[in-house]
C-alpha cells in the first residue's frame, strides 16, 4: 500500500503569501471581504447594543412603574387596616401574608420572582412584625448598596433598582423601597424581576444579526469574485498573449468582444500587435539577410584571398633579393594577408553565431594542460614584448567535458589581450576548481581599462585605444567571440580591470553542463603569487618592478 503523504500545515503561510502577491483577483476579493466583514461587524455591534440598551431600558421602565405601584399598594394595605385596629403579632404577620399576596395577584410584568419584607433594622417600636418573603425568592442578589440606599430612604417616596444576575447566570433587576407600618416601624419592600425574556430577545436578535452578517459577506465576497472575474479575465488574457508574443508567437491576439473599454483595449493592443509583427519580421529578415550577406562574401572572398596569399608567399620567400622597398612591401603585404584571412574566419564564425548554426563538440579535456599548452605557444610572443607567463594551478588536474576547440580560442584571444596591453609586465594565469565549476584567470598589470569603457569590452570590433598600434594582429572580433563561445558551454567570462594596474579575464565553466555555477573558484582579480609558489628571483624582481 502506497504510502499517504501528510499535507505540510507550516508551508501554507507561504502558499497564501505567493497567492496574494500573484492574484490581483484573490487580492482584490479578500480586501473586499474584510472591509466588508469589519463594516459589518462594527454596524452589527452597534446594533446589537443599541437594541440591548433599548430592550433593558423598557424593560427598567415596566420594572420601575410596577414596584411603585406595588409599593403604594402595600402602603395603602398597611395605613388603612391599621388606622382604627389595635395591632398585635398575630394581625401583623397575617397582614404582611396579605400584602405580598396582594403584590403578586396584582403584578403584570413577566419575569417576576417574588416579594420580601424584612424589618430595617435599628429600630424600637411597640409592636414587632416578623420579616416574610414568597417562596423562591432570591435573596442572596440583594447587595448591601441595594439596601443601604433602601434604609437611608426615610421619609422619602424612591424605589430603588439594581441591576443583578441570578445564579445560573440569567440578568435580573432588584428593586426596592421603604414601607412605614403604623407602630411597627420601617419595613423593607424588595421584589425581584428576571429580565431571561429580554435576554433570549437580545440573543435572538444577535444571533439573527451574526448569520444576516455572514451571508451579505459572503454575498458581497461572491459578488466582488465575480465582478473582479469580468474586469481581471480580459486582463489575465492580455498578459497571456502577451507572454507568447514575447516568446516569439507573433501571431497571437486578444479576443475582441463588445465595443466598452476592454474591446477598445483590446483592439488597440492587437494593433500594437500587428505593428511589432511587421517590424520584427523586416528586421528578422533584414537580420537574415545581413547574415547571409556576410557569409557569401566571406565565403567568396576565401578563394581570391587564398590565391592572394599563396602569390604573396612567393614574394615573402623571396624578399631578400628584390630592393629594399620592395621588400619592406613584400612584408607588409604578408602581414595583412595573414591579418585579413583571420578576419574571414573570425566573420564568418561571427555570422554562424548569429545564425545559431554553432554545436559543442565535446570532450574531455584537462583543463590544466589546455591551459600549459595554450601559455607555451604564446610564450615567445610575450617574451617579444618583455613579459612572461607564468601558470599558477591550485585545482582543475581532472578531465572536464568541453569543446576543446573553442576553450583554446578563448584562452588565446585573453592572453593575446594581456601580451598587447601588458607592457611587458607578468601575466599570471590561474587555474582552479571547486564541487561546481572549474576556472581560470589571465591577470596583466599593464595599462588597464577605464572603467566607463568596461562595458564595451566585448563589444565587436570595439578597442579601449584605437590610435594603439596592434602587433599581435587581432581582428577586434575575438572577445565577442570569446563570449558567444563562452555563453555556449553555459559558463561566464568575466573582466576586471583598474587604469595603471592592469586587467584580468576570468573564464569559468560548469563541471557538469546540466549543474548551474553557484560561485567561480577564482576571485576577481585573483590572489597574487607569493614565494611558497616557487617564484624565482627573476620572477619575483619582474613582480615587485
Amino acid at each position: 500500500m502506497p504510502a499517504v503523504r501528510m499535507p505540510d500545515w507550516r508551508s501554507f503561510p507561504a502558499r497564501i503569501l505567493h497567492v496574494w502577491r500573484a492574484s490581483l483577483q484573490f487580492r482584490t476579493v479578500a480586501i473586499t471581504v474584510v472591509l466588508s466583514a469589519l463594516a459589518v461587524a462594527i454596524l452589527g455591534t452597534y446594533m446589537s447594543i443599541s437594541i440591548g440598551g433599548n430592550l433593558f431600558d423598557s424593560r427598567l421602565k415596566q420594572v420601575l412603574a410596577e414596584s411603585s405601584r406595588a409599593t403604594e399598594q402595600a402602603q395603602n394595605v398597611f395605613d388603612s387596616d391599621l388606622a382604627t385596629a389595635d395591632p398585635s403579632r398575630t394581625d401583623l404577620e397575617y397582614l404582611s401574608a396579605s400584602v405580598q399576596s396582594t403584590i403578586r395577584s396584582s403584578t403584570t410584568s413577566p419575569g417576576g420572582l417574588g416579594v420580601a419584607i424584612y424589618r430595617t433594622p435599628g429600630q424600637q417600636t411597640p409592636v414587632t412584625m416578623q420579616p416574610g418573603q414568597s417562596r423562591g425568592f432570591p435573596d442572596y442578589v440583594l447587595s448591601s448598596e441595594l439596601q443601604a440606599a433602601v434604609e437611608g430612604n426615610r421619609g422619602a417616596e424612591r424605589v430603588w433598582w439594581q441591576s443583578v444576575e441570578l445564579n445560573d447566570g440569567r440578568p435580573a433587576i432588584a428593586v426596592g423601597s421603604l414601607l412605614t407600618v403604623p407602630n411597627a416601624g420601617f419595613y423593607e419592600l424588595y421584589l425581584v424581576y428576571d429580565l431571561g425574556d429580554a435576554q433570549q430577545t437580545l440573543s435572538f436578535v444577535q444571533q439573527t444579526l451574526l448569520l444576516g452578517g455572514l451571508a451579505l459577506v459572503l454575498l458581497i465576497g461572491a459578488v466582488t469574485y465575480i465582478v473582479v472575474r469580468l474586469v481581471v479575465g480580459p486582463v489575465r488574457v492580455a498578459a497571456e498573449v502577451s507572454e507568447k508574443l514575447a516568446a516569439g508567437q507573433l501571431e497571437q491576439r486578444i479576443p475582441e468582444k463588445g465595443e466598452d473599454v476592454i474591446a477598445t483595449l483590446a483592439r488597440s493592443f492587437n494593433g500594437m500587435a500587428d505593428s511589432l509583427q511587421e517590424q520584427i519580421t523586416k528586421l528578422g529578415e533584414l537580420s537574415r539577410l545581413q547574415q547571409r550577406f556576410v557569409a557569401d562574401v566571406s565565403h567568396e572572398l576565401r578563394t581570391p584571398l587564398t590565391t592572394i596569399r599563396l602569390a604573396g608567399d612567393v614574394l615573402y620567400d623571396q624578399r631578400e633579393t628584390f630592393p629594399a622597398a620592395t621588400a619592406r612591401t613584400a612584408e607588409l603585404l604578408h602581414t595583412q594577408v595573414q591579418r585579413f584571412e583571420i578576419l574571414l574566419a573570425d566573420l564568418l564564425e561571427v555570422s554562424r553565431f548569429d545564425a545559431g548554426a554553432v554545436e559543442l563538440e565535446v570532450e574531455p579535456t584537462n583543463l590544466v594542460r589546455l591551459v600549459e599548452d595554450a601559455a607555451d605557444s604564446m610564450r615567445l610572443v610575450a617574451s617579444e614584448r618583455g613579459s612572461d607567463i607564468r601558470v599558477v594551478a591550485a585545482g582543475g588536474y581532472f578531465d572536464v567535458e568541453v569543446d576543446a576547440r573553442r576553450i583554446r580560442r578563448i584562452l588565446r584571444n585573453i592572453l593575446g589581450n594581456a601580451i598587447e596591453h601588458g607592457e611587458g609586465k607578468p601575466i599570471v594565469v590561474s587555474v582552479d576548481s571547486n564541487e561546481d565549476a572549474v576556472a581560470l584567470a589571465v591577470r596583466d598589470h599593464g595599462i588597464g581599462i577605464a572603467t566607463d569603457d568596461l562595458t564595451r569590452v566585448f563589444d565587436r570590433f570595439w578597442r579601449a585605444d584605437p590610435s594603439r598600434q596592434r602587433t599581435i594582429g587581432g581582428t577586434g572580433l575575438g572577445l565577442a567571440i570569446s563570449l558567444e563561445d563562452t555563453s555556449l558551454h553555459r559558463g561566464y567570462l568575466d573582466v576586471w580591470s583598474e587604469p595603471g594596474n592592469g586587467t584580468c579575464f576570468r573564464l569559468t565553466l560548469p563541471r557538469d553542463l546540466e549543474r548551474s555555477i553557484r560561485v567561480s573558484p577564482i576571485d576577481l582579480p585573483p590572489a597574487e603569487p607569493t614565494d611558497d609558489l616557487g617564484v624565482n628571483d627573476d620572477w619575483t624582481n619582474k613582480w615587485e618592478a
